[in-house]
């Protein structure tokens, strides 16, 4: 998991404990507002991955373009005997 997310699963964790350790209007408050902060932190660590796999797709478009030129010294190390 990625560091924020822990940290707003943790507090949304804290918040859901806190209301049932003191059952009173805590409950009201406080589980909506842990299911909003966990939603939150999904979508940010989702849009962090979506970045990171649209980044390694242009990393291989981008080597997948550039032509490797050998030099003579190259093809003769290349060549299996």
């Amino acid at each position: 998991m990625w560091g924020t997310t822990t940290v707003v699963a943790a507090f949304a964790l804290a918040l859901v404990a806190m209301s049932f350790a003191f059952m009173g209007g805590a409950v009201i408050v406080a589980v909506p507002l842990a299911i909003v902060g966990i939603g939150v932190a999904g979508l940010i660590d989702l849009s962090r991955r979506r970045k990171q796999a649209a980044s390694m797709h242009d990393h291989r478009e981008q080597a997948r373009n550039e032509s490797v030129d050998f030099t003579d010294r190259d093809k003769q190390t290349l060549v299996s005997e």
